[in-house]
This record gives structure tokens, C-alpha cells and sequence, in this order.
């Protein structure tokens, strides 16, 4: 059984430097993508004739939760927009996607598995009534078709069958009908069992196979938990076992793996694509609501407070299709691109760098974390992530005033008409935990609260820390945020149209290229923080919310052969060829040029 439920936006709203995060996404791209893009703005979902497979289903699946989270009715209006044109082109026979009926068995369904995920979205956020009866429609039209052997699951389908099971849960959870749980066995028979791509995971190659695709990857490390209480099946603990050989083999310092586009081994300088960090964050979510296991929740945020800002420009305007974690420029190479499957263009910031997949599902990464602040069983409320937020259900408000991950304080205030329990999930590495101003266990927080009025003050402390990587190499890590030398660039902007797609400011490409050193080594661990306001944009490199200071040298690092603007995996040599010199290390997430994997000299 889940051990925690999630809120919807009815019940959440963000506050603080959240809110600033989620106002400053739909200021940007996602909140502008349908009146600018074309595959949005003029697809066949909507009667139009651009694409009519995942982009729409997939921006849809940010942008609902962003415009309820933030009440923009303006948002609102265009989500409902589509969703009535989504609705209103139902087939009679519940087929929903744009597909005439005589290329259905030629269709990749891995539409239809998404545009329910999305719809069940939607009717969380908004109650429209009609979602229920058209999912039902549309799934049972599913069933019916792969039943009859009309259709079969092949493609990305295929290797995401299990992201069907969002709709289906919430389906049978209303109907509880049959066929929902045979359509669940159908969709595991004829989906593929990643178990046998584990040999694959262990020697990265440069060949584009579904099996080792970083965003499918990404996305089925939820597979057990969404699917096994319909299946009928015991859960065991896959995911933790197949993140593990994951992790050894592909692993990347902010807890996601390389992929560029396919796994990608334990290269700093290779690629990870922005679709697999919020699908990633998207499955441990869900596997945290369903475990409980603190675990999920603590690699959740390492991803969202590093790796998510990182790959987006700050005005969300733009963002990477990969990011690299040892980053000294962002500029297109002349040559063969750097990575397994994708083009020289992959790092750059821009509308749609490499390919447009990332463009439209990027937009989840903020909203859906944000519905994860809070969780809920029985009578008990849980503080999952401490993010500024307000919880308002059943005659309970919950107001979590909080600057964290930047800040290690927490204040909860709580009017309550009833009784409950409320449980705040404490981060394994605080340290001298304080609860209203005295000493407390380092573990869950768990509080008896009483109708009326009630406030809680938590505070600990985090210290900076080396978190040795593959190769010699050591990142520096405070909490959940990882920390990076800084590198600064020019910024060269390009405006062009391709294909009927108009790039121009801001939403044009943008390289950029390094204008200070980068060739650095840690010197010791004696380490000075200091710790600054949130400002207006959270992961700003011009307003820094926390520092660390310490004494690095240069080495001669030297580059990737052929490449002019990509370091080598590991130094050519440790030999310092300067004095130890103060660097001011910044947040991950506020660096978009960067060394973050370094020798420390003097260790292994």
C-alpha cells in the first residue's frame, strides 16, 4: 500500500523563493511556449497540422500544474483551451490522440499513454468533470484495441508502458472494473523488462538503443511502484537495486546519471539530458509517496536543487537538451559533437537545442516538486521537502516559512479546526538539530497537534563536505546543494528561423564562451561559508544565496582531444603550477559554466 498521497494545486500554493521560481518559468518559456512554438501553438491536437504526438501532452503536463499552483487565470484559460479541443476531438469509440483511424496500428501509443497521464493531471488540478469519463473512453478504446491484437505496443510505448499507470490507478480507484487490471497485464506482457538491459548499463556505448535511453531510464525507475498494487504483484525494492548498477556505471555527481542521449559512463564531461532530470525527479517522487523511504526524498532534491536550475538560463527563456557537470564552455564544436547520440548544439542554451522533446517537457520539473512539499495518510500530514509553501485542506493550514536548501530554518504555523499528526521529514546530513530552540534527534520530526494555534521552529546545521567520484576526482557538497567553481562567459547571442521555427530574443541560442581560468585543483578542506538573501531570481550567479570559500591551484588540466572547448575527463597532470589562491565556489545550480569534479591534491 502507498505510504503517502500527494496534494493536488487546490490544496498547495507556493511561497517564497519558490513562488518566485514557479512566477519566473511562466514569465518564460512555459507560459509563453503555445503563442510562440509552433508544434504548441499550431499542433494537430488542437486541429492544427504540426506535430501530433508528445509535445502538446507533454507541455500540458508542466504548464496545468504551474497555472493552478499559481492561480493565473489567464494560464487557466489557455489550459482549458486545449483540453476542450483535446475533449471536443474524441473519437466515438474513445480513440483520443490525432491519428486517422487507418494509421492507428502504425502509431506509436506511447501518446496515448502520456495524453492520460496528463488528463489525470488536469483533473487533480482542475475537477473538471468530463476527464474521468473521457479517460475511461479512451483507455478502455486502449484495452480494446491491444486485446483484439489490432494494435500492439511497439517504440518508445513500448519502453514507457508503465507510465500508463497514473490513469490507470486513478481509473480503477473510481470504476473498478476488470478490464483496468487486464489492461495492466497486457501492458507489462507486451512492454519491455529492463532487467535485461542491465548488461547494456555497464559498458556504455555510442549506439542509440531504447534500452539504454537516459530519459527512459529515468522514467521506469518508478515502474514498480506505480504499476505492482494493480499487478497484483509483492513490491521488491527494484528500484533501488537497478539505481544502484546505475549509479556505479553512469553515475553523475547531483545523484542522475550521464546520458547523452543514451547512458553515458562516468565522464564529467559527458552529457545529461534535461527530459531525464525531471522524469527522474518525477519517479522519485513517486517513489517516495509510495515507500515512505527518506532516501527517494533526499535524492529528489539533490536533483531539483542542482541539476534543475543548472540546464535553464535564469529567465527560463532557454535551456541545454544536455548539461555537463564539468562544464568550462557551452559553445558548438567544429568537429564531431562530444557526446554518444547527440549534435555539437546539445549544450547550447537555446529553444530547442539538439531536439525539441526537451522544449516541451521540461516545464514539469518546478511545478510537480512543488506538489511534493506536502503529503498526506489517514490523519497524518507529512513536511516531505522543506519548500515555502501553504497547505490548506479539511480545516488545517499549514504555513512553511523556509529559505532551505540556502538556509537551514523552518518555522511551521498551523491553525488547525481538528486534530492530527504531522510528521517533517529531517535530511540525513543536518546536523544539531533544534526543534523551538532545543537539541533533538537527528530523524523525523513527528508532532501531536491540537485544535488552535501552533507554531514550530526547526534549525540544524550542514557542513561542506568532499563526495569522492570515480577517477581521483572529489566534488564538494553542503547539504543537498553541490558546489562549483565558477567560470566566466560572454554571452553570444544568434537569432535565425529553421524549419518555420523562428528563434529571436529571448528565446533565441546562445553559446557561451569562458572567460576566466577553470583549470583547478582543491587544496584542503578548510572551507569558509557564507550564507546571503534569496533573491529575486533564487539561482542567480550575480545575487548568490550561499558561497564557499577555499583555497584551490591551478594544474594543467588541458583539454579533449580534438576539441577546443571541452576539458579532458581526468588531468593531465596534478602538479600545481600556481600558489594556493582564494576561489569563491558557487551553487551548482547558479553556475551554468563550471568545474565541479576536481582532484584534491595531496589524496587519492
Amino acid at each position: 500500500m502507498r505510504k503517502w498521497n500527494f496534494y493536488t494545486a487546490k490544496e498547495l500554493a507556493p511561497r517564497g523563493w519558490l513562488e518566485r521560481q514557479l512566477r519566473i518559468q511562466a514569465a518564460g518559456l512555459s507560459g509563453n511556449l503555445h503563442k510562440i512554438w509552433p508544434d504548441v501553438r499550431d499542433s494537430a491536437w488542437i486541429g492544427g497540422k504540426r506535430e501530433g504526438w508528445e509535445r502538446v501532452p507533454y507541455w500540458l503536463d508542466g504548464f496545468i500544474p504551474l497555472a493552478y499552483l499559481l492561480r493565473d487565470e489567464e494560464m487557466i484559460a489557455a489550459v482549458k483551451k486545449y483540453v476542450n479541443a483535446i475533449l471536443a476531438a474524441q473519437e466515438p469509440d474513445g480513440w483520443i490522440c490525432p491519428c486517422p483511424k487507418n494509421k492507428r496500428a502504425r502509431y506509436d501509443t506511447w501518446a496515448v499513454q502520456l495524453i492520460s497521464k496528463t488528463l489525470t493531471v488536469y483533473y487533480e488540478c482542475s475537477g473538471d468533470e468530463r476527464v474521468p469519463k473521457a479517460l475511461f473512453n479512451a483507455l478502455k478504446n486502449y484495452y480494446d484495441l491491444l486485446k483484439s491484437g489490432e494494435i500492439r505496443l511497439f517504440g518508445w510505448g513500448k519502453y514507457r508502458w508503465f507510465e500508463t499507470f497514473i490513469a490507470l490507478n486513478f481509473l480503477y480507484d473510481t470504476y473498478r472494473e476488470d478490464w483496468i487490471k487486464d489492461l495492466a497485464r497486457i501492458l507489462k506482457q507486451q512492454g519491455y523488462d529492463y532487467n535485461n538491459a542491465i548488461p547494456a548499463w555497464k559498458k556504455p556505448s555510442h549506439v542509440w538503443l531504447r534500452k539504454t535511453h537516459i530519459v527512459n531510464i529515468a522514467m521506469m525507475l518508478k515502474s514498480e511502484a506505480v504499476s505492482c498494487e494493480l499487478l497484483d504483484d509483492n513490491y521488491t525494492n527494484k528500484a533501488e537495486k537497478l539505481r544502484a548498477i546505475l549509479d556505479k556505471y553512469n553515475g553523475a555527481a547531483f545523484e542522475g546519471f550521464t546520458g547523452d542521449e543514451v547512458l553515458s559512463g562516468l565522464d564529467p564531461t559527458r552529457g545529461t539530458e534535461l527530459c531525464a532530470v525531471v522524469e527522474q525527479m518525477y519517479s522519485y517522487e513517486h517513489l517516495f509517496a509510495y515507500t515512505g523511504e527518506n532516501k527517494w526524498a533526499e535524492r529528489l532534491e539533490t536533483i531539483a536543487f542542482n541539476a534543475l536550475p543548472a540546464t535553464l538560463s535564469e529567465d527560463m527563456w532557454t535551456h541545454q537538451y544536455v548539461q555537463m557537470v564539468n562544464q568550462i564552455a557551452c559553445q558548438k564544436t567544429m568537429l564531431m559533437a562530444p557526446f554518444s547520440t547527440n549534435g555539437p548544439q546539445a549544450h547550447l542554451f537555446g529553444l530547442e537545442p539538439n531536439f525539441g522533446c526537451c522544449t516541451a517537457n521540461f516545464n514539469q520539473g518546478w511545478p510537480k516538486f512543488a506538489l511534493s512539499a506536502f503529503m498526506h495518510k489517514d490523519n497524518a500530514i507529512l513536511s516531505a521537502v522543506m519548500l515555502p509553501c501553504e497547505l490548506r485542506e479539511n480545516g488545517v493550514t499549514i504555513r512553511l516559512d523556509t529559505e532551505y536548501p540556502f538556509k537551514n530554518q523552518a518555522k511551521y504555523t498551523v491553525d488547525a479546526e481538528r486534530a492530527f499528526t504531522l510528521e517533517v521529514r529531517i535530511p540525513s546530513f543536518a546536523k544539531n538539530l533544534k526543534i523551538d530552540g532545543k537539541p533533538a534527534k537527528t530523524e523525523n520530526a513527528v508532532f501531536e497537534i491540537a485544535p488552535g494555534h501552533t507554531e514550530i521552529e526547526i534549525a540544524f546545521e550542514t557542513a561542506p563536505e568532499f563526495k569522492a567520484r570515480p577517477h581521483g576526482l572529489a566534488a564538494l557538497k553542503m547539504g543537498s546543494l553541490l558546489f562549483s567553481v565558477p567560470i566566466a562567459y560572454e554571452k553570444k547571442q544568434r537569432e535565425y528561423v529553421r524549419r518555420g521555427v523562428e528563434r529571436k530574443y529571448p528565446y533565441c541560442d546562445y553559446q557561451l564562451i569562458p572567460l576566466s581560468p577553470w583549470n583547478y585543483a582543491f587544496t584542503g578542506a578548510d572551507f569558509e561559508v557564507s550564507r546571503n538573501e534569496v533573491g529575486e531570481i533564487p539561482f542567480s550567479q550575480a545575487r548568490l544565496p550561499v558561497t564557499i570559500r577555499a583555497d584551490l591551484r591551478r594544474i594543467d588540466w588541458g583539454l579533449k582531444f580534438p576539441y577546443r572547448s571541452v576539458c579532458r575527463k581526468t588531468p593531465k597532470s596534478t602538479a600545481p603550477i600556481s600558489p594556493a589562491e582564494p576561489v569563491t565556489l558557487i551553487p551548482y545550480g547558479c553556475a551554468k559554466l563550471r568545474m565541479t569534479e576536481m582532484p584534491v591534491l595531496g589524496e587519492e
